[in-house]
């Protein structure tokens, strides 16, 4: 008798069901299918990040997932007692609410009574007697609460907001972005999500607020599913990431690394696979169209794989393309674009800009980072010489065109389409030299016909900064101001938009709280560093960081060091602190080695010969000028004019001979 295998199957073990499932889920608003046949099983614990094209899904997958949206076939199973919490992109106005009565709507409909009863029980603990109407609302809230069994709520709540410090009692309208979104955060977390879902939680957050949310993310024991632009909160936290494509979702066990390189080569697999299919359909054309003789009797089989190929051919659905991004160079500006000495500026009695200097050249890209409302702005404004600072020089350069890319978005008319938003009111426009209708610069940036004729009031956000782009790169410039251009940009755009910028020959001035973005384009940083500080750094945001841990880390070891140790001591190496040795003299001082320069330091002095050059020829056009027989007779003003036109370039090209002996020397 043959031997019994062991089978697992035979067995039949409990298979444990998922926490979450989707199955055969689909969702349409219009034709495409937005969501086609989706099944997904999510486990407890797994940290999701849903990445996909904007418009492609993702937030509307959230939707259904939280139960707003509700899906046109399929099911959605959830264990049962799991709760689902969500984080919306909107940040609400709060009105005249506290944070605390804001967070208590993660409560539901039992939110106003924990606000109630914690306000007038809080009141009554400080001797404040109840009026009649207040007592009513105080036992309505108690009715409340204990109906619910949740007399703890209120307290709860309080816990996790001191947690995440926040001020219970601070009026929500008061707060910054990033305190807000900490409060809603707050809402979100207070009933312990079993599944936590986050829609672009960094979005007009500072850097400090996303990497605490970064932080107290981490923590969180539930399942975690966002959606998020900032490619560096990505790779911190995503274990697993879910693409919605073209109606599809594509399922990657790793981290946001790992499956741009996985899904590099399915992409270039598909492209393969479907050129051969094409291939094969257009020779069963050619085929059908020759009329082979009694293909209806003997081909049939081949007849109906054909209709079958062109049925699959017309279902495709093709991966949008990718934005063209080209940036037009203005006539270049001078060697110096700005340079600021001393600068301080106030509002008020609050300092914002304190005693700061800095030089910017030609074809820096400069990054300004710093808390909400720190300046950064202000700093903009004084750079580019839209506003004159309280105190210290401010020196602008010469032949300076800017492009704007504005985080509020003022520039684009809502009341116009993207098309009249672009063209100003021509067909044509003149991209580097060359002429180009309006529509199919548009397309450039991934607009249909349709979308184009939108107003911009109805366009997505993402659609809305890729409008400005164009906006911005319809016409040529100089020098770019980039506010916060990163917000709702799909990665494709945001890493066109890393391409074209350091290639850019102009100079760049960008805001961000993007860490990538700052790594992968600016050459140097300013960071408002509190009280009026500001901080320049070569390199971009890893690099700041580098530099202000090793800061930290020596501030450390100087105040750990044991005391009475003397002077004398140190400097020799020799005696220990008590020792009756005597003290060694120290040897002569060796002479400094030449400090290395910096990145900008080395700019500096590759622009001066061409700088001297420029002046030295200034210098000479004046003087022969002012050597004709006729100049004395041009006029007072004239004369004037040249006169101190004159002084100023002599006195600039000595300052220039000055810093180039200096940064040759190696400082």
């Amino acid at each position: 008798m043959p031997p019994v295998l062991f089978s697992f199957s035979a067995l039949e073990l409990p298979c444990p069901m998922p926490l979450l499932s989707l199955k055969n889920l689909t969702f349409t608003y219009t034709k495409p299918t937005l969501l086609e046949n989706i099944t997904l099983h999510i486990e407890r614990g797994e940290r999701i990040g849903l990445v996909g094209r904007n418009g492609a899904g993702k937030s509307t997958l959230m939707k259904l997932i939280a139960g707003v949206l509700r899906p046109d076939d399929g099911v959605i199973e959830l264990q049962s007692e799991a709760v689902v919490a969500r984080l919306e992109q909107e940040v609400p106005s709060g009105g005249d609410r506290t944070a605390f009565e804001v967070a208590a709507d993660g409560f539901g409909t039992l939110g106003p009574a924990v606000a109630d009863y914690r306000s007038l029980g809080h009141a009554m603990a400080a001797g404040h007697v109840l009026t009649a109407a207040e007592q009513k609302v105080y036992e309505q809230a108690s009715t409340a609460l204990a109906n619910a069994e949740s007399w703890s709520a209120a307290d709860d709540l309080e816990e996790l907001m001191l947690e995440m410090q926040l001020s219970p009692d601070v009026k929500f309208a008061a707060l910054s972005a990033g305190m807000k979104r900490r409060v809603l955060l707050a809402a979100a977390m207070i009933r312990r999500p079993d599944v936590l879902l986050l829609d672009e939680p960094t979005n007009h957050l500072d850097i400090e607020s996303i990497v605490w949310l970064q932080g107290f993310l981490k923590r969180f024991e539930g399942t975690l599913i966002f959606v998020t632009h900032d490619r560096m909160f990505l790779q911190e936290l995503a274990s697993r990431i879910i693409e919605v494509d073209r109606g599809r979702v594509f399922d990657w066990t790793c981290n946001y690394q790992t499956f741009l390189v996985r899904r590099d080569a399915l992409l270039a697999a598909e492209a393969i696979e479907q050129a051969q299919f094409d291939k094969k359909l257009a020779e069963e054309e050619v085929w059908i169209r020759q009329g082979i003789k009694a293909r209806w009797t003997r081909n049939e089989g081949r007849v109906r794989a054909l209709k079958a190929m062109r049925e699959e051919r017309s279902q495709r659905r093709q991966k949008l393309g990718t934005a063209k991004l080209q940036l037009q160079e203005a006539e270049r500006s001078g060697a110096l674009v700005a340079r600021l000495e001393d600068v301080s500026h106030a509002f008020g009695e609050r300092t914002v800009i304190r005693n700061f200097s800095t030089t910017v050249f030609r074809g820096d890209k400069v990054g300004i980072i710093g808390p909400n409302g720190a300046g950064k702005s202000t700093l903009l404004r004084i750079l580019l010489g839209d506003l004159q600072p309280t105190s210290g020089k401010v020196r602008l350069g010469t032949n300076i065109s800017v492009g704007y890319f504005d985080q509020l978005r003022s520039q684009l008319d809502d009341t116009k389409t993207a098309r009249e938003n672009v063209s100003d009111g021509t067909d044509h426009l003149i991209i580097n030299g060359q002429k180009k209708h309006v529509m199919g610069f548009l397309q450039d940036f991934l607009f249909s016909p349709d979308r184009a004729h939108t107003l911009a009031g109805f366009l997505s956000g993402g659609e809305r900064n890729r409008l400005l782009l164009a906006k911005m790169m319809s016409k040529p410039s100089n020098v770019l101001v980039l506010d916060e251009p990163t917000n709702d940009l799909d990665a494709e755009t945001l890493e066109l938009l890393e391409d074209v910028l350091p290639a850019f020959g102009g100079t760049v001035f960008l805001v961000s709280h993007d860490r990538a973005f700052l790594n992968n384009v600016a050459t140097s940083l300013i960071v408002f560093e509190g009280d009026g500080r500001l901080g320049e750094y070569d390199g971009g945001y890893d690099d700041w960081i580098r530099v202000r841990d090793q800061r930290l880390e020596a501030a450390q070891r100087q105040t750990e060091k044991p005391a009475g140790k003397s002077a004398a001591v140190s400097v020799s190496g020799g005696a220990a602190s008590g020792s009756s040795a005597a003290v060694v003299p120290a040897a002569p001082a060796a002479a400094a080695p030449k400090r290395r320069l910096s990145f900008k330091e080395q700019r500096e002095l590759e622009d001066l010969p061409e700088r001297i050059a420029g002046l030295e020829q200034r210098q000479k056009e004046l003087n022969v000028e002012m050597a004709a027989p006729g100049f004395f007779q041009s006029g007072g003003t004239r004369i004037a004019a040249v006169t101190t036109e004159l002084a100023k370039v002599s006195d600039e090209l000595l300052h220039c001979y000055e810093r180039w002996e200096l940064l040759e020397g190696g400082m």
